[in-house]
């Protein structure tokens, strides 16, 4: 057993890290200010290969897997804690991959390249108003009108809206609907690569709007509202009636990349609480290091971010066996316990090291200049929600380790 990085593996970390560390930590406290990422860095991030990672060339990724790209949204949030650009760019991984493989050709080459571009943007929109977890409950409805379908219903706390419509030149997203009965639950949804802009054209009956959040300014959350849009059924994604399944798929693998965040932030967090600890001193001028009760916490936190950040590379090692490998004898529900269990242990372990590190910092981390609460409400976003409450990854844990038979 190898925790080391292979040599190629550490070179794409170094070269993402260098690259970040110019383009994006110097202005990532202006994009939470402003509530924006700038078009211009978008468009830097793809020019860096930083989307699409795991999709292969011939369809505009980067021809990557999913190790790489859980290495580079670690990068990623570590140089914007508040994890906003790291959220556009996990959306921007995991979902374009599961569009590759279940996707129309002619749709894959319609919006993958400018996906990876940093032209494009392929996101999820499945929570609607009525409930998030409860996907198999999906309300909007799909109904087939020839080689058309006709979309009806609402999407709610959907990431990428304003980048979507207004700052790129397509906008789409994997969007869950219903084909089938309710009563069919999770065996009559279907998705579809839903595209609501594509170079200024909106489908007609297509409407959205921004809502405002506490946190994670930086990228767009929003609704999106469909009164009878139009879409060709070359747009479904898999098979009709199949949706639910391919959901599951991407989000197993969006919550490696989402765990990943996680940890870069945590990282952050961390080394900001060490940095400050070091210079701050009392007490016949000692550095409060030098006090069990600052830096025995911090030791603790240590440990946590170094433990869940193995489990998550494990969690993405596991999905490359199983997408990219193909190894025989793994099937993609394989990933569920991994891909849960990295979420538990990464999401709370960053709000942890938020809360170290205004602990640490005292009230000076309680001042907007501090710039602490940018991160710690950034985090807060996936302890409350975003790719599965902390609850329903506590379920499939349990499922998977009791028996789906015993856990209902």
């Amino acid at each position: 057993m190898d925790f080391r990085l292979s040599e190629d593996e550490q070179l794409f970390v170094e070269s993402v890290r260098e690259f970040l560390a110019k383009e994006l930590s110097p202005h990532w406290i202006t994009m939470d200010e402003q509530h924006r990422i700038p078009t211009e860095i978008i468009h830097k991030l793809g020019e860096q290969g930083l989307f699409a990672i795991p999709v292969p060339e011939e369809y505009g990724g980067q021809g990557g897997n999913m190790l790489l790209t859980t290495l580079a949204v670690e990068e990623v949030a570590y140089a914007d804690p508040a994890v906003a650009t790291a959220v556009f760019t996990l959306l921007n991984n995991a979902w374009p991959f599961i569009l590759y493989k279940y996707g129309n050709e002619e749709v894959k080459q319609e919006i993958l390249p400018k996906v990876g571009s940093g032209q494009g943007f392929f996101g999820i929109a499945s929570t609607e108003p009525h409930g998030g977890s409860d996907v198999a409950g999906t309300r909007t409805r799909a109904v087939k009108d020839g080689d058309l379908y006709r979309i009806t219903g609402e999407k709610i706390y959907i990431s990428g809206v304003r980048e979507s419509m207004e700052q790129l030149s397509l906008g789409s997203w994997f969007t869950i609907t219903r084909t089938g009965t309710p009563e069919s639950r999770h065996r009559g949804i279907s998705a579809f690569a839903f595209i609501g802009n594509k170079d200024g054209k909106v489908p007609e009956g297509f409407r959205y709007s921004i809502l405002n959040t506490v946190g994670r300014h930086g990228i767009s959350t929003g609704m999106l509202e469909f009164n009878d849009v139009e879409i060709h059924k070359k747009y479904l994604i898999g098979e009709e009636n199949k949706g639910f399944y391919l959901a599951m798929q991407g989000f197993s693998i969006a919550r490696i990349f989402v765990s990943a965040a996680n940890i870069g932030a945590a990282r952050w967090a961390l080394e900001q609480a060490i940095e400050y600890a070091r210079n701050r001193r009392m007490f016949d001028d000692r550095p409060i290091t030098s006090f069990q009760g600052v830096s025995f916490p911090l030791a603790e936190l240590a440990v946590k971010i170094e433990s869940a950040k193995l489990l998550v590379y494990k969690a993405a090692q596991i999905a490359d066996r199983i997408f990219i490998e193909q190894e025989p004898g793994l099937r993609p529900h394989d990933l569920n316990f991994y891909a849960a269990a990295s979420k538990i242990a990464s999401v709370e372990t960053s709000k942890e090291a938020f809360e170290t590190l205004m602990k640490t910092m005292g009230a000076y981390s309680y001042t907007k200049e501090a710039h602490v609460y940018r991160g710690l409400l950034g985090v807060l976003s996936y302890l409350v929600g975003a790719e599965g409450a902390q609850n329903i990854m506590r379920y499939i844990v349990a499922r998977e380790i009791i028996g789906r038979e015993y856990v209902k």
